[in-house]
């Protein structure tokens, strides 16, 4: 494969991207144009504060991936992974019917429901996209699928967060709302093109029990230590991103004292950094799986953390600080694409096949706790503690190191793939792992 924009020109691949991308696209075009409808228009439909109706988002949102992630795995794990995520996509577009009936309406309730189905939607369709890709791409073709992955959905997030903005404010709901149906709509036929693929597992799955479901996720997971540290490294990166990204709106307000658009552009800059990051990984890793590159992308997020720090302080508003300011995040998001694209490929890569989808939603589970975990950290450092905003961003970066000296110590072999490829040494036949 001459690069990883080949994939683009194969049915096995192409359709399936588009399919992911949409999906994302969708996610958040609904849910930002949510958040600013609870903003600005919340007041007219409950007495509950604009406050209490973000974090009841949020927390609706995140609740389907603790409840259902395992159940989740096991149902990709036990069927074809191309037919459950055309089953995906009908419900993407049942959910936007329910959705548009909640803004034409002006129900809230029916807002509410549909935003917690698509936090469902996403739990769902998480395992069976992480996991169809091994079976439809090879080894050498690994990093780069994760990286046009990756990267779609960088710019989906980016792009759809922003159109879900505009569409809220100048135009009719009517138009919202035949645009959500339409993106779903979109998603669904892009899905039918998706070649089908060989069942993993031919067990029934037995457990139906989410406590259970997760527990048993949770235990196998533990049980392959190089996934466990691999699991722990990637929710590492939605805690150092979200701690980030929640923060920039009160950052841009309290500290650069600067306005909306300053928050957009340092939101596309990280997104841009991120995307630009991951289609770079797989020059950097040879067109293999290197887990070489995670050590790399971990100083890149301390140094990008360091440098956030410095060049916010609130006495520095000159233009040329300005701009360190700018190539700092640019820089950040970089070294999170490094960072976490290798980690991606390397846990599809060494997963057992009959059991990948389940891995992949013990990863989703930790992910949320972790995300979960950087709101509380910055709920009780910036209240009771009356901490800073630029010093949660340095916590940010001592959490990195803490994270990459227990990698490092767990699991050698990242240091030593990492000096290797340095030195141009780095082979692409990747050793096994000391469990």
């Amino acid at each position: 494969m001459s690069n990883q924009f080949t994939l683009l020109t194969y049915r096995r691949f192409l359709p399936f991207f588009l399919t992911q991308m949409l999906g994302a696209f969708n996610d958040n075009v609904f849910k930002q144009s949510l958040i600013m409808a609870l903003a600005f228009q919340g007041s007219n439909w409950t007495s509950l504060s604009s406050s209490t109706l973000t974090n009841l988002s949020a927390g609706l949102f995140i609740l389907p991936f603790f409840l259902f992630s395992a159940t989740a795995g096991q149902l990709s794990d036990h069927g074809d992974k191309a037919r459950i995520i055309r089953w995906i996509k009908v419900s993407e577009v049942l959910i936007m019917l329910i959705a548009s009936a909640g803004y034409l309406l002006h129900h809230l309730g029916l807002l509410l429901t549909a935003l917690f189905m698509m936090g469902s939607h996403s739990t769902f369709f998480g395992p069976a996209k992480y996991a169809i890709l091994p079976q439809v791409l090879s080894e050498a073709e690994l990093v780069g699928g994760n990286a046009l992955v990756e990267t779609g959905t960088s710019m989906a997030i980016l792009i759809g967060s922003s159109l879900g903005g505009i569409l809220l404010a100048d135009t009719a709901l009517s138009t919202l709302c035949a645009t959500l149906l339409g993106i779903a709509l979109l998603g669904w036929l892009f899905s039918l093109l998706i070649p089908t693929v060989p069942t993993t597992s031919k067990s029934i799955p037995a457990l139906w029990n989410p406590w259970k479901a997760t527990c048993a996720s949770i235990r196998f997971a533990r049980q392959h230590r190089e996934l466990w540290y691999v699991l722990i490294a990637s929710s590492w990166f939605w805690f150092f991103g979200a701690t980030l990204l929640t923060q920039i709106p009160s950052f841009c307000h309290q500290v650069l004292h600067v306005g909306e658009h300053a928050v957009t552009l340092l939101l596309s800059l990280f997104s841009v950094g991120i995307a630009l990051g991951s289609l770079i990984c797989e020059r950097l890793s040879r067109h293999h799986i290197e887990p070489g590159l995670v050590p790399i992308g971990m100083i890149g997020l301390i140094l990008g953390s360091l440098l956030l720090y410095h060049f916010a302080a609130p006495s520095q508003h000159e233009t040329a600080l300005s701009i360190f300011l700018l190539g700092s995040v640019l820089f950040t998001g970089f070294s999170s694409g490094i960072y976490i694209v290798p980690l991606y490929a390397f846990m599809q890569h060494r997963s057992p096949s009959e059991h990948r989808s389940q891995v992949v939603a013990a990863n989703n589970i930790l992910n949320a706790l972790f995300m979960v975990g950087s709101a509380l950290i910055a709920i009780i450092f910036l209240g009771p503690l009356k901490g800073s905003i630029r010093s949660l961003f340095l916590i940010n970066g001592l959490g990195t190191l803490l994270i990459g000296l227990f990698l490092l110590h767990r699991q050698p072999i990242y240091g030593q793939r990492c000096m290797q490829l340095l030195k141009g040494q780095a082979t692409s036949i990747l050793p096994g792992i000391k469990e």
